[in-house]
């Protein structure tokens, strides 16, 4: 079959439902978000058909497009209100953030690879969302220009949550990252900040994220060492 012959709007609304709300997803925020953004667009045209299937794909550079439950799952974990700034470490395709961007004010990611700034920033051109605003950087060291942000979402494995994310944060804002001691696994973390130097964490069990890259994170090795891996979620 051509990808025309896809009704993708059907198997987006298919998505939402299997996939996300009958697997514990409630916020409305963020499935309404999940069914308005068209994640074919950020597919590779040979993977099309496979846009909206329960698991990863592959992007340029040997990354990969997270499955749309972990998407939704994380934007969730950030009890994201329609004020809220963003601030998203690794773009990758641009889908998290554009997912993000329809329910955020405003949404800032930074990406270490610049193969893959131009890729997202080509889909979301041709979708004219414009609320996102893409940097080609170290992300375990943030986008301190914007900070403070509402909210902060990694979708990469780091070591520890880097200080400078943990410094950019609000008061009363949120953080979801992958965390572990093992660049093959993590567990998915929520951080609060409560106060000035008041955070509190919450656990949200085991993943397998690509490494976190960059001076707050694991060093550079550690991507080629990721190649051998199976892809993030």
């Amino acid at each position: 079959m051509d990808n025309d012959d896809y009704d993708f709007s059907v198997m987006r609304a298919t998505m939402v439902m299997a996939q996300l709300k009958e697997r514990g997803i409630e916020d409305t925020a963020v499935l309404n978000a999940m069914n308005t953004v068209p994640r074919e667009i950020f597919v590779a045209d040979s993977y099309k058909a496979y846009a909206y299937k329960d698991g990863p794909l592959p992007l340029p550079n040997g990354q990969t497009i997270s499955q749309p439950y972990i998407v939704a799952l994380m934007a969730s974990l950030l009890n994201l209100a329609p004020s809220d700034r963003v601030l998203e470490i690794g773009t990758g395709s641009g889908y998290a953030a554009a997912v993000l961007s329809r329910i955020a004010s405003e949404v800032y990611t930074v990406e270490r690879r610049q193969e893959l700034i131009n890729y997202a920033r080509n889909c979301l051109d041709r979708l004219g969302y414009d609320n996102i605003h893409l940097h080609h950087g170290d992300g375990t060291l943030g986008w301190p220009e914007h900070a403070p942000y509402d909210a902060i979402v990694v979708a990469a494995g780091g070591p520890i949550i880097p200080a400078a994310l943990r410094d950019q944060l609000a008061i009363g804002g949120r953080l979801v990252m992958p965390v572990g001691s093992s660049q093959r696994q993590q567990h998915l973390k929520q951080i609060i900040r409560l106060g000035q130097n008041n955070f509190s964490q919450k656990d949200y069990g085991a993943v397998a994220f690509v490494p976190l890259i960059g001076a707050e994170g694991w060093p550079v090795t550690a991507a080629k060492k990721s190649k051998r891996r199976r892809p993030e979620q």
